[in-house]
C-alpha cells in the first residue's frame, strides 16, 4: 500500500532586492540576512559551519562522477571556497532542525526533515516567517532588503524552490525518470505559482501557470541552473546510500498557498509509491521538455500532449490516471495524512475540470489570475502593461502588510492550514519524528560545543579535538528515542556518552545516532 508519508523537505531560494540601490551586491545581501536572523539568537554563522565533509553534489545517479574541472561553479557546493566571492556563504543551522544560508545569489532556508505533508507545509511556512523577521531586522540599517517568496525575476534569471524525498535505493533509477517525468511536466496545474509573461524573459504578453516551466531545456541531468532538466540526478542521499537514495526535485514552483503545498509534496510522495511498487501509470511522452511549456502556457487546460506511440492527452487526463492508481493503491483504508492529500488532489481536479476559478482559495495560480484578471477589467490593462508584472511580484513579497498572497490570506480569501501560534513555535522547535529532533536539540542545547553541522552529522569540540557524530538514518534522532537518554547532558561530552558515541581520534568516532 501506498501512503504520503516519507522522509522529505523542502528548499526555497528567495529573490532579493536592496530598496533604492539596483546595483547592490546580491551575495553580500544575502549573507546579511542570513545575519539578521542568526546574530540576535546567538545562532553561529559562517561558511565553515556547515559540514561538508560527506557532500558529493556532482555523484550522479546514472552510475558515474563528473569531474570537478568538467562542472559548473555553481555546482562546486561541497567546494565553498571555489565559489566567486566565498567570503558570503554564510551557513546557520537553526533550533528548528533547518538550514539557512547563502546559495549563489540568494538567502535559502531548506526546512528540516519531516515525514507528512501537512508537517512540510508547516516547516515551509515557518521558513517565511524566519525570512519575514530578517527582513524586518534589516529594515532598521542603512540598506535594508526586502525578500520575495517567487522563482524569477522576470528579467532572463530563475531561482529554485527544490523538493527532496528520500526513496528505496533498489527502485531503477529509469524507473524513477519514467514514473515522474509525466506526472511533473502536468503536476503544475495543480500548484503553479503563476506568471505574467511568457519565455525565459517575460518578452511576450501572456500568463501561464507556471513561473518555472520556461527555464527547463533537458528531460534529465545533473545540473541544477544550466539546462535545468525535469528530473536531476544527483545522487547525495544524505543518509546511509546503501538503502536510500534521496530525489532532489528542482521542476516545482514556490507555492504560498498553503492547500497547493499541500498537493505538491503529497501527491509526489504517492507517486514515488507507486514507482517503488511497479505501479505506476504506462505513459510516455514524445517532448517532455515541450510538453512542460505547452501545459504552462495553455490556460484551458486542454491543449493535446503527444505522447511517443502516437496518440494524444491531456494534462488533466495525466494527473486522473495517476490520481486514481493511487487511490487504488492506497487501499480502502489509508492513513490519515494520506487519506487527506487524496481528497485534496481529488478536489483540485475536478475543480480544473468544471470551473478552475473555484480553486482560487487553494491554488496560487489561479489565486493570482484572479487578482490580475480583476486589474485588467477595472483598468483595461493589457498582458503587457507594466502594472501587471508588479503585482505579479507583489504577489509573493513576504512582509504580509505588502505582499498580496497575504492580504489574500489575511481576507479569508485563500485557506489556511496553519495558524500563526504553531508556525511560530516550528521556527523555533525541531520535528519530533525525525533526525532534525537531535540537531535543532544539539543547536538548542550544546550549540557553543557545536562546531559544524549538516543533514547527516554533528561535529563537536571536546577536549581540543572534533568528534562527528554520523546521522546517516533520518528515522533515528527523533525525540521518541533519545529525549529521555539525553535529558541529564549537560555538556557535549556527557551528551556523546548518552548517545554511546565513542571517540577514537580527533575526527572519527564509534557509534551510529
Amino acid at each position: 500500500m501506498v501512503s504520503a508519508r516519507r522522509v522529505m523537505g523542502a528548499e526555497t531560494e528567495f529573490g532579493i532586492w536592496q530598496q533604492g540601490n539596483p546595483r547592490a551586491n546580491p551575495m553580500r545581501d544575502s549573507a546579511r540576512v542570513v545575519d539578521a536572523y542568526a546574530g540576535p539568537r546567538g545562532l553561529k554563522s559562517s561558511q565553515s559551519f556547515w559540514d561538508f565533509a560527506a557532500e558529493s553534489p556532482l555523484a550522479d545517479a546514472r552510475g558515474f562522477l563528473m569531474n570537478v574541472a568538467e562542472a559548473h561553479t555553481s555546482q562546486l557546493t561541497h567546494l565553498p571556497d571555489a565559489q566567486p566571492e566565498s567570503q558570503y556563504l554564510a551557513n546557520v543551522v537553526l533550533e528548528n532542525g533547518a538550514r539557512l544560508y547563502v546559495d549563489h545569489a540568494h538567502p535559502e532556508y531548506s526546512c528540516p526533515e519531516v515525514l507528512t505533508p501537512r508537517d512540510l507545509v508547516l516547516y515551509d511556512r515557518a521558513g517565511d516567517l524566519v525570512a519575514l523577521q530578517a527582513v524586518r531586522a534589516l529594515a532598521q540599517s542603512p540598506e535594508p532588503v526586502n525578500l520575495y517568496k517567487n522563482n524569477t525575476d522576470s528579467k532572463g534569471s530563475s531561482y529554485g524552490a527544490h523538493e527532496n524525498y528520500l526513496v528505496d535505493r533498489s527502485v531503477e533509477f529509469d524507473d524513477i525518470v519514467a514514473g515522474l517525468t509525466p506526472f511533473f511536466v502536468t503536476r503544475q496545474v495543480l500548484c503553479g505559482a503563476g506568471r505574467v509573461g511568457l519565455g525565459m524573459s517575460g518578452e511576450e504578453p501572456g500568463y501561464q501557470l507556471s513561473s518555472r516551466a520556461d527555464f527547463f531545456e533537458a528531460e534529465v541531468g545533473l545540473e541544477t541552473t544550466l539546462r535545468r532538466p525535469i528530473i536531476n540526478t544527483r545522487d547525495e542521499p544524505h543518509a546511509d546510500p546503501a538503502q536510500y537514495r534521496r530525489l532532489h526535485v528542482i521542476v516545482g514552483d514556490a507555492t504560498l498557498a498553503e492547500p497547493a503545498t499541500l498537493v505538491r509534496f503529497g501527491a509526489t510522495a504517492l507517486v514515488l509509491g507507486l514507482i517503488e511498487e511497479g505501479l505506476a501509470p504506462a505513459c510516455e511522452l514524445a517532448d517532455p521538455v515541450q510538453a512542460l511549456r505547452d501545459v504552462s502556457h495553455d490556460l484551458t487546460l486542454a491543449r493535446p500532449l503527444a505522447l511517443a506511440d502516437g496518440t494524444q492527452t491531456t494534462a488533466l487526463a495525466v494527473q486522473r490516471a495517476y490520481l486514481e492508481a493511487c487511490e487504488a493503491a492506497a487501499g480502502a483504508q489509508p492513513d490519515a495524512a494520506t487519506a487527506e492529500v487524496l481528497a485534496e488532489w481529488r478536489r483540485f481536479l475536478t475543480a480544473l475540470e468544471t470551473d478552475p476559478m473555484e480553486l482560487a482559495d487553494s491554488v496560487d495560480w489561479v489565486a493570482k489570475l484572479s487578482l490580475l484578471e480583476g486589474y485588467r477589467r477595472r483598468e483595461g490593462l493589457a498582458w503587457d502593461h507594466p502594472k501587471l508584472a508588479l503585482i505579479d511580484v507583489q504577489y509573493a513579497d513576504v512582509r504580509p502588510e505588502k505582499g498580496l498572497f497575504y492580504r489574500l490570506e489575511a481576507a479569508g480569501r485563500i485557506r489556511r492550514l496553519t495558524d500563526d501560534a504553531a508556525v511560530a513555535r516550528a521556527a523555533v522547535e525541531p520535528p519530533a519524528d525525525t533526525r532534525a529532533w537531535l540537531r535543532g536539540t544539539a543547536v538548542e542545547r550544546f550549540g557553543q560545543q557545536l562546531v559544524s553541522a549538516s543533514w547527516d552529522s554533528l561535529v563537536f569540540s571536546v577536549d581540543g579535538g572534533l568528534v562527528r557524530v554520523p546521522m546517516k538514518y533520518p528515522l533515528k534522532g527523533t525525540r521518541a528515542l533519545l529525549e529521555e537518554r539525553i535529558a541529564g547532558a549537560r555538556d557535549a561530552p556527557s551528551l556523546l556518552r548518552a548517545l554511546g558515541v565513542t571517540r577514537l581520534g580527533d575526527t572519527t568516532t564509534e557509534g551510529e545516532v
